[in-house]
């Protein structure tokens, strides 16, 4: 090796700069391990963030289905008691319908031309 370079690489100036070198890289280690500590706190923070969001909306979408179901299950309940009225109110219009069929059929006043009272009386019952 060269006197030179040899002095080069052993003189003062140069220690320095490895010196300088050498700390401005350590500065560099310290900077990115905090720096990734930050992100690593910070990606803690948003995850639990994230994980709260999921749980809420979880919990809302289980009581919204909870209370379809019940306004669900309230309406059909409702619309099988109306069609039970239904039901009823039409089974006694059939029934009085058949009474008032064979009340004309007993009627002394069946076959003439015109309507007599209790056939008008019969067809007032049916309004």
């Amino acid at each position: 090796m060269p006197a030179f370079i040899g002095s080069l690489i052993f003189s003062k100036p140069t220690a320095y700069l490895l010196a300088a070198l050498v700390a401005i890289a350590a500065l560099w280690g310290v900077y990115v391990y905090v720096d990734h500590q930050g992100y690593q706190r910070a990606a803690v923070e948003y995850q639990i963030k994230y994980d709260k969001l999921v749980s809420d909306y979880n919990d809302a979408r289980a009581k919204e289905i909870m209370r379809q179901v019940m306004a669900n299950n309230a309406a059909k309940a409702l619309e099988a008691a109306r069609i039970a009225e239904l039901q009823a109110a039409n089974s006694e219009l059939e029934t009085r319908i058949k009474e008032l069929a064979d009340e004309a059929d007993k009627d002394p006043d069946a076959g003439r031309a015109a309507l007599g009272a209790s056939s008008v009386q019969r067809i007032n019952k049916v309004r």
